[in-house]
């Protein structure tokens, strides 16, 4: 399994029945863009056993950290969320994705928009001081469907706000935006008609969707992307990949097994 590194995990912390998140050692020459995935598992059999999953630890952090999704049948959630302190697990070589600024033209404010454990390629991204230093406002929105859903987010950011570093940064240009859609709470609804409604915007207290400042990147359920890639296809918005920067880019490497 010459593809892959062999990390230990160095703990795991259970946010509800069905997401969890795990910190593993990272080999020195791991090397990736903040907002990229790798292919990661466990050896079952002799034989590796993977998923795609975004790096929550940013790329100057000598650990790696990841968010995931609990299935009770996934082929390898239903075995990576039994996993303890000590334990061993595969982490691929080499790591991709779109989710990185290059991707995308130049803009004055960057729109993270993720539901469930899309999340985690963002919290990898918000701490980057580059994406400070590029754009003049950062909106990170979390959509779930349950408050409890979105403990990781919030004691993430929580973090960030103490840190030495990041905390005037963040207090300068983040704008966290966590949504849920059936229990109460101060934000309700599905991003797609937050954006439609400008409910968000106004929530945030600023000005609604603009494509000449503008800039989004989209992790999350095949739903949530599809809906809102139409969206902004409508309205003049241009997709962006590795060859050709645009106004969006979507992740669709999102773990669901």
């Amino acid at each position: 399994m010459s593809a892959f590194h062999r990390e230990k995990v160095l703990s795991v912390r259970h946010w509800t029945d069905t997401l969890f998140s795990f910190r593993a050692t990272r080999d020195t020459s791991f090397r990736f863009a903040n907002g990229q995935f790798a292919m990661i598992g466990l050896e079952v059999e002799g034989r590796p056993l993977l998923r795609a999953y975004s790096m929550a630890s940013a790329n100057h952090e000598e650990t790696l950290e990841f968010f995931s999704i609990k299935v009770a049948d996934g082929p390898l959630t239903s075995r990576l969320q039994k996993i303890r302190e000590g334990d061993t697990i595969l982490v691929g070589r080499k790591a991709t994705g779109t989710l990185i600024t290059d991707n995308l033209l130049p803009g004055k404010r960057l729109l993270l928009l993720s539901t469930g454990t899309g999340l985690a390629p963002f919290a990898s991204l918000i701490k980057d001081p580059d994406v400070y230093e590029q754009f003049e406002s950062i909106v990170l929105v979390h959509g779930c469907r349950q408050v409890s859903e979105l403990a990781y987010g919030e004691q993430l950011v929580a973090d960030l706000h103490e840190d030495e570093l990041f905390g005037p940064m963040l207090n300068e240009k983040l704008v966290y935006y966590p949504t849920v859609t059936r229990e109460p709470f101060r934000n309700r609804g599905r991003i797609t008609d937050l954006i439609t409604s400008d409910q968000l915007f106004d929530d945030i207290g600023q000005a609604p969707l603009d494509i000449e400042t503008d800039r989004i990147m989209l992790c999350g359920s095949p739903g949530m992307l599809d809906d809102l890639k139409q969206m902004f296809e409508a309205r003049g918005f241009l997709e962006g990949n590795h060859s050709e920067p645009g106004h969006f880019v979507i992740e669709k490497a999102f773990v669901e097994r």
